[in-house]
This record gives structure tokens, sequence and C-alpha cells, in this order.
């Protein structure tokens, strides 16, 4: 092994229990929540030292910020398709498409999310005021171009970002709920696509989206 390759080898090494330190506290924060939660139950599922844990995360607080800003940069890159699109059907249909997907992935990331909004935020309330307004008003000055522009009924913008959270993050959020109702069974494939049909179906109806 050269020298050049070494350093990479411990980015890899590092990239990958960054990754399995998230996802295990995810979970541990998803059932927990942060109060219950301690950075030694994180360690055991992650599978690593307690001392490695600290050695990427100092605290449980900057571990948390780090599990919510992860969720959060993963809604943002679902966004992208807003930017992109030449109208709301577009637009709105893969943006649908990519929330249940991460709802369906990562769906302990969404809970902790909602969590910590339901509790008034007292650790992100800084991050909500800064990144989510910003990225909720750039959002809504193009769903009011395609109002102007014709491509579909005149909605507030802002009531119909919080109408596709909701319905999307539902599935993550609620999770319990729809495998109760499904027999106890999680949604197979099928039903993910067809649920993504029906919500794209009524949301694009609702609000009169028309072709570009």
């Amino acid at each position: 092994m050269t020298e050049s390759t070494r350093p990479m080898r411990r980015q890899d090494i590092r990239r990958e229990n960054e990754k399995a330190i998230l996802l295990a506290a995810e979970k541990v924060f998803a059932e927990a929540g942060f109060g219950g939660a301690t950075m030694q139950l994180i360690a055991d599922l992650a599978g690593l030292p307690k001392a490695n844990l600290h050695y990427y995360f100092a605290t449980k607080e900057e571990l948390y910020r780090s599990v919510v800003q992860n969720i959060f940069e993963i809604w943002l890159q679902a966004a992208n398709c807003f930017d992109a699109a030449r109208g709301p059907i577009d637009g709105i249909s893969a943006y649908i498409d990519a929330k249940m997907e991460i709802s369906r992935r990562h769906p302990d990331g969404s809970k902790v999310w909602a969590s910590e909004v339901m509790h008034g935020a007292p650790v992100l309330q800084d991050y909500m005021e800064s990144t989510l307004r910003e990225w909720t008003d750039g959002r809504v000055e193009i769903i009011r171009r395609w109002i102007e522009e014709g491509k579909m009924d005149p909605v507030d913008p802002r009531h119909l970002l919080y109408m596709l959270w909701a319905t999307t993050q539902h599935y993550a959020d609620f999770g319990h709920q729809i495998e109760t109702l499904n027999g106890g069974k999680s949604l197979s494939d099928r039903q993910w696509r067809e649920a993504k049909e029906n919500i794209k179906r009524v949301i694009l109806t609702g609000i009169g989206a028309r072709p570009a």
C-alpha cells in the first residue's frame, strides 16, 4: 500500500463509521427521544466502543443535531426537482415520489424531526428560523410563479407545502399505524407505488395542475 492510498482508506473507514453512528442514532432518538437516548445505547447499536463515538461526536446534542440536519439535507435534495421542473405536474409529482421514498428508507430520521418540532424545537429552533425558512420561501416563489403562468389554480403555496409534508411524512411518522391497518405487514413495493400514485392524483387534481 502506498502513502497516497492510506489517507483514502482512513477516510473510507471514517465515512462508514459516521454512517453507522447516524443510522444507530436515528433509531435510538426515534424510540427514546433526546432525553431518553444515551451515547452508550447508540454506541452499542452501532457496534462501536463508546470512546469511538465521542471521537466522531463529542456530545449527545452534537450527534442529535447531525441526525436531524442529515434528514433535512436529504429532504432538500428531494426538493431540487422543484427548481428544474417546467410546472407543477412535473415538479410536485417528482417531489412526492422523492419524499415517499425518504419516508420508506429513513422513517426514524423523520420521526426524530417530528418529535423535535412537536416539542417546540428546543435544540434546532435556530436551524428552523434560518435554513428551513429560507428553503420554504424559495419553494413558495416557485409555486407562485406557476400560478401566475396559469399552470395551476391559485392556492396558498405555504398550505400546499404543509399538505405535501404532512401526507408524505405520515408514512414514516405513523408507519406502525399503517402496518397495523395493513394486517401487521409492511407495505409491499406495489402498495408503495399505489400510495404515490394516489397522493399525486389527489394533490394535482386538487390544485388544478395543467401541463406546462
